[in-house]
């Protein structure tokens, strides 16, 4: 997309080039915001300022610079006066999400500064009416924030109403973020420009004027595109800029300039900066990192100061709340608006949505003008306990009458190495049969910080059942996300059922209609204790807000059992627990002593242990042609360049590009290909899982976890980005490690996906508690290393178990940021289905807790073909090679196992006893 050019005319219509970037990511866009569920409804309005298939973007006159005396209401007048900030104590921020993965950190930061957490509205929600009354006739904010963004401020599609706000709203604080700074400077003339390089998730040093926005700011500037001051009319001044020499470094020397000189900057390449200027001989050149009206409140910061590497961006924050306290205070309003200190609790997400369903109501009489009426309701009207931010399933069914479950354990003290671990425990329990519809979720690293519980079970209880689901195929009119689901009893009868609202809505009114005591699980050291236990695959994402599926899956969707007796090993302690679900008065004991019995016989006979298997290397040619993946080196490859291009363009900052590879394996043993793999490459998020009725197994040995919630409400994720493979000598492996921490290029994948997930964590947390623990710790496997990072944040009372994961499927790891953008782009780029790679397997436990990883490392075994999947994070530093490279290197070691398993290399010791 060709952004090398300013925007000066004065026509009414203004014609954009040609390109298919612009088309796809406008048409794209539309096409998934149809469906894009706000708050408590579906919103299905958009502005229609693109035409799918048409070669012109056309921008009505209001956008364009100079007209603001055309636009439809040009005078505020006798209007209502707001009650000053400073009387109020807290500030009510509109804050505008231009389909960004990063608005819920700001939404978190506002929350906590400005006391009273901010209304977020997407870019499309809201008709330029509908925001002048909230803002005008309701007074109803103090300040707008503009968020980040994927795309141009020069397209309607990406855009949406920003641009008439930062026209209309003369009067009213705003501060543009990345995209918004972008879209200050283009609707007041401004070129915006392609820089060169993109610097997405890379630290830069801030230079600034010391103008009251800034303090101290080193700020990953996640933009590809910059305001050209060369281009800046006088109406907008420069606050902020980075400053490189011709090297393309960031200068360090003193300017004559009086400006501060912040940060720890690393260099970003060369671009057109301005102005030039000349230290030692050599030419300087800037970007412009910040700008303001020259009349009007409004700012804009090319950075992100929601960034966790952004160590003052609260500060910034801080600065603009000041801004607007002290910019209200000087208005002297004669006339106020009545509000009191009650306003702070209904100032909540919930308003929100209770605004837009009266919108949507006044909509669908035909009668606009009923919107002004006498029954016209206040944006903060619905009181509510919490904020509940997407409203991500559907609430409103009659709940049944919740039955209650009953747990008895018991507890087997320093058991485990007695019988010769988890394994042997595992094939005593459920391995005789062939592990069939039996699951282990196996932390079987060795490195006991990382895990500490392994959870397994099979059929046989009274409340066991299996649960078999498969999204509709596009050919069935039906909404995106319904689909087929089988159920099958401990009896094996089976219903079936269709889901017109999706699995995850299912799977939420089922844990709903179960209650507890918490007694009953008092005194165990882990939360799972019965429930759900399966897999959700990639493309259930279609039931959390990201587009139709462009390919469908051969393998079912997402497979669960509801698990009611389970074994769960303590590997810190070496304990034993089992335990029994049961409806209230319907107690069950048969499973507890006959476990009991079982393990402790197999304690007394130190010849009844399952021996390990034994295996040698196959060749090297063997491996490369066991496994046929989908994409050609040269395919890969492009697809990269193609990755590369889309960042250039600004449509995402980071796309998690994916391959399988494929093996036919006949009738080859699950159960025994996963032992083989877990002692080849132990994890600890490893697990197995075997679904008979639909032909499935899963041998996965993921090291990463996609989101766990606790008994306290604490959610964490831990977000892998960044892998490098292990040394030949414990000098290279050293060295390698270094190599990966110091990686400029890995920490940029890191941090990128850190803020995603933060933002999605914020979607669901308390305002001011989402948080990161670790930031970029390497950890080493058995054939790797890897970049993790943590992140935590305490669920607020209100949100439910799968409302969390609703908010962040799939994990951010395996999409990219901006989340919806990248997903549209991905599916454009790969040819298949991801299937149950992406997804997660883990648990639901009827106590209101989980705990998910993400499905890598891993063999997904459906009918008698095996498939890997692999790939990486695509950003502005890749190098195509490299990354194919990168994707071989993750599909080797579940590879190797199988291929060492399946061609009788590996002495089946498994199914006999010694």
């Amino acid at each position: 997309m060709n952004m090398n050019f300013s925007f000066r005319s004065t026509s009414p219509e203004i014609s954009y080039p040609s390109d298919s970037v612009v088309r796809y990511s406008a048409a794209g866009r539309f096409l998934s915001r149809e469906l894009v569920r706000f708050d408590e409804i579906w919103k299905k309005k958009f502005i229609s300022l693109h035409r799918r298939g048409t070669s012109k973007v056309f921008a009505s006159r209001h956008f364009v610079p100079g007209r603001l005396e055309d636009s439809s209401i040009a005078a505020k007048k006798s209007l209502p006066r707001r009650e000053t900030v400073e009387r109020l104590g807290f500030v009510r921020t509109l804050l505008i999400d231009n389909y960004d993965s990063y608005t819920f950190n700001i939404y978190q930061a506002l929350s906590t500064i400005n006391g009273v957490p901010p209304v977020v509205i997407r870019n499309d929600e809201w008709t330029w009416e509908e925001a002048y009354h909230y803002l005008y006739e309701e007074a109803a904010f103090d300040n707008i924030v503009i968020s980040p963004g994927p795309g141009s401020p020069m397209c309607p599609a990406d855009i949406g109403i920003c641009l008439r706000l930062l026209l209309e709203c003369r009067d009213i604080p705003i501060l543009g973020v990345c995209l918004g700074h972008q879209a200050l400077g283009y609707v007041h003339g401004a070129h915006v420009v392609h820089a060169p390089e993109p610097v997405h998730g890379r630290l830069s040093g801030i230079e600034h004027d010391g103008n009251i926005l800034f303090s101290d700011i080193p700020s990953g500037r996640n933009s590809d595109f910059k305001a050209d001051k060369e281009s800046l009319p006088k109406e907008l001044v420069p606050i902020a800029w980075t400053i490189y020499d011709e090297t393309g470094f960031v200068s360090e020397k003193k300017f004559s300039v009086p400006v501060n000189n912040f940060g720890s900057p690393l260099g970003n390449g060369s671009v057109n900066y301005w102005p030039s200027s000349h230290v030692d001989g050599k030419q300087n050149r800037h970007i412009l990192m910040g700008i303001m009206h020259s009349t009007f409140p409004h700012y804009g910061l090319q950075f992100h100061p929601e960034s966790i590497a952004t160590t003052y961006g609260s500060q910034i924050f801080e600065n603009f709340k000041d801004i607007t306290v002290d910019y209200w205070s000087r208005c002297k309003p004669p006339s106020l608006v009545p509000r009191n200190g009650k306003d702070r609790a209904n100032m909540q997400m919930p308003g929100a949505s209770q605004l837009l369903k009266e919108l949507s109501r006044t909509r669908s009489t035909g009668n606009g003008s009923s919107f002004y009426g006498s029954h016209k309701k206040s944006l903060f009207a619905a009181k509510t306990s919490g904020v509940d931010v997407l409203n991500l399933v559907d609430l409103s069914y009659q709940k049944p009458h919740a039955k209650l479950l009953r747990l008895k354990w018991k507890k087997l003290e320093r058991l485990v190495h007695k019988v010769g671990g988890s394994r042997n425990i595992f094939m005593e329990l459920f391995g005789k049969s062939g592990g069939n519809d039996a699951f282990w979720l196996d932390t079987s690293s060795s490195d006991k910080a990382r895990g500490r519980f392994s959870f397994m079970g099979g059929k046989g209880g009274s409340l066991w059942k299996q649960l078999t689901f498969s999204l509709s195929d596009q050919s069935e009119k039906t909404s995106k996300h319904a689909g087929h689901l089988l159920i099958e009893d401990s009896h094996s009868s089976t219903e079936k059922r269709f889901l017109e609202e999706g699995f995850l809505d299912f799977l939420h009114k089922e844990l709903s209609s179960i209650s507890y005591d918490e007694k009953d699980f008092e005194g165990l050291p882990f939360d799972f204790c019965g429930g759900y236990v399966g897999c959700i695959g990639y493309d259930v994402k279609v039931e959390c807000g990201m587009p139709t599926n462009l390919h469908k899956s051969k393998a079912p969707d997402a497979c669960f059992f509801f698990a009611d007796n389970i074994a769960a090993i303590d590997h810190h302690l070496d304990d034993v627990y089992v335990l029994s679900l049961h409806e209230d008065g319907n107690a069950e004991t048969s499973f507890l002593n006959d476990t009991e019995e079982k393990l402790i016989s197999l304690k007394v006979s130190s010849t009844r242990k399952w021996k390990d298997q034994t295996q040698h290397a196959l060749d090297s040619s063997q491996r490369e042609t066991s496994f046929v993946p989908d994409k050609s080196r040269e395919q890969y490859i492009n697809d990269v360049q193609s990755c590369m291009n889309y960042i250039r363009d600004g449509e995402s900052y980071e796309l998690c590009l994916t391959t399988q590879s494929r093996s036919r394996i006949g009738n080859a043993d699950p159960l025994g290909l996963y032992l083989h793999l877990r002692e080849k490459n132990p994890a600890p998020y490893a697990a197995f899982l075997n679904f008979s009725n639909a032909n499935l197994s899963l041998c996965c040995s993921s090291p990463e976890r996609f989101l766990q919630l606790d008994r306290n409400g604490m959610l964490e994720a831990k977000p892998i980005k960044g892998t490098i493979a292990r040394g030949s000598t414990p000098e290279e492996d050293k060295l390698l490690k270094l190599q990966l921490k110091l990686s400029e290029k890995n920490q940029a994948e890191n941090l990128m996906i850190v803020d995603l997930l933060r933002n999605d964590l914020g979607r669901v947390c308390e305002p001011g508690s989402v948080h990161v623990p670790n930031l970029m710790d390497v950890e080493t496997y058995t054939t790797v290393h890897t970049m993790v990072s943590t992140i935590r944040g305490l669920k607020k009372p209100d949100i439910s178990p799968v409302e969390c994961v609703r908010a962040a499927f799939p994990g951010g790891s395996m999409t990219g940021a901006p989340k919806l953008r990248s997903v549209e782009i991905l599916d454009s780029l790969e040819n298949c289905s991801r299937g149950l790679y992406s997804g997660s397997i883990g648990y639901f436990s009827y106590n209101g807790t989980f705990d998910l990883n993400i499905v890598i490392r891993t063999v997904v075994i459906h009918e008698d073909e095996a498939t890997i999947g692999a790939g990486g994070a695509i950003v502005a530093l890749s190098n195509p090679e490299d990354e194919f490279e990168e994707m071989i290197l993750k599909t080797k070691a579940p590879a190797n196992a199988v291929m060492e398993f399946c061609s009788g290399s590996v002495k089946d010791n498994d199914r006999k006893r010694h």
